[in-house]
């Protein structure tokens, strides 16, 4: 059997299975099963669901990781919560079991070889769940790829750096007073310091050059008296940034809006971070290495230069946690649309096969440098 029928054969089963963050038990046992058939030495349930795959050089040198996340997005279809492989991580992880398959089968000279399945990337907790458990500290150098829309790359296409920019999740607590609507003297009503703060929020300016915003998404306050002053509120603020250093900006400002904003009508606001992923920041020399595997394995036309993109990814803890780790992240061309996170995505199989070939003549440069 070829590269591309095993891809495709493991693409179906994997799209077959899919599920949410935390809970990829099913896709988990697939791997790991599949990863010891191919002779690495297998770690289960890292981070609940992770697996690491190791397989040994006969000589020493660097440690060198390739990562897929696993898990699928909820959606929601004809009123029913379904879970859905709807940003390709079924097809990220058969494209990085295949590279693993032929790395195993022509065997590493010198280094260590670790192949990540990791979970719960939408959650925006998998990867630093993962780095916690301790098991990749040793790390040197660490790849990554993810499909891209039709607009942003074509089948054939890949691009050697995909710059992720800072998104964070972040909510408001406003506590007032409740009171009788008939004596709102006797209240501190929290929907006008959630207003307030809104109103502080939208003040706030960072550097024009970098792209950034931040708004508020949802808003709850009062309860099912109408006539009852309401003491509490909540806020949900959506942050991106396209560095760690406006996203630190923004967040420090909000604090600020939050606090200052509530107080002006006598309330009383608490920040809480939901949920964040940092800005992709990279090591040139690895992503020159991604370049050359791609014009290598697919010549000099395939390559297109680096995107960025305001969509976040949580790959990037690896390289804040790992701080002696180098990592570039791939964009592989795939003809995908009409666009990830659509319930009704689709891309073009075959392109699998060249994000498979690039990692693997990735993985070869990459266990040949110095550690």
């Amino acid at each position: 059997m070829n590269l591309q029928q095993r891809l495709l054969n493991t693409f179906e089963t994997l799209h077959q299975i899919p599920e949410l963050g935390f809970e990829e038990h099913q896709t988990s046992a697939f791997l790991a099963e599949k990863l010891a058939s191919f002779g690495y030495q297998i770690t289960t349930k890292i981070a609940k669901t992770g697996i690491i795959g190791v397989l040994e050089g006969k000589q020493a040198g660097p440690t060198v990781a390739i990562r897929a996340d696993m898990d699928a997005l909820g959606h929601l279809i004809d009123g029913q919560a379904v879970a859905i492989h709807s940003c390709g991580h079924d097809a990220h992880s058969s494209i990085v079991l295949a590279a693993a398959e032929v790395l195993a089968a022509q065997g590493i000279e010198r280094g260590t070889l670790k192949i990540i399945f990791q979970p719960a990337e939408e959650t925006l907790f998998g990867a630093k769940a993962m780095v916690e458990s301790g098991e990749l500290n040793d790390i040197d150098y660490l790849f990554g790829l993810h499909l891209r829309p039709i607009q942003e790359a074509r089948s054939g296409q890949m691009t050697a750096a995909l710059y992720h920019g800072a998104s964070c999740i972040a909510k408001a607590y406003i506590e007032g007073k409740t009171a009788h609507g008939a004596r709102p003297h006797l209240g501190i009503n929290a929907i006008n310091g959630a207003v307030a703060i809104i109103q502080a929020v939208n003040a706030i300016f960072t550097n024009p050059m970098v792209p950034s915003s931040i708004k508020a998404t949802q808003i709850k306050g009062g309860g099912p008296v109408a006539n009852a002053i309401p003491g509490s509120a909540e806020i949900t603020f959506d942050i991106r940034a396209q560095n760690n250093e406006v996203m630190q900006s923004l967040r420090a400002q909000l604090k600020t809006a939050i606090e200052s904003g509530a107080a002006s009508v006598g309330a009383q606001g608490r920040l809480e971070i939901v949920g964040d992923v940092p800005a992709a920041e990279y090591s040139q020399q690895m992503v020159e290495l991604a370049k050359q595997a791609i014009v290598d394995v697919m010549g000099a036309d395939a390559l297109l230069p680096d995107i960025v993109t305001p969509g976040g990814e949580d790959f990037h803890f690896y390289s804040q946690l790992l701080p002696n780790t180098k990592t570039t992240y791939l964009r592989l061309g795939c003809d995908l649309q009409p666009g990830l996170h659509d319930p009704n995505m689709t891309f073009e199989h075959q392109a699998m096969e060249n994000g498979a070939r690039v990692l693997i003549d990735l993985a070869q440069k990459a266990l040949a440098l110095p550690r």
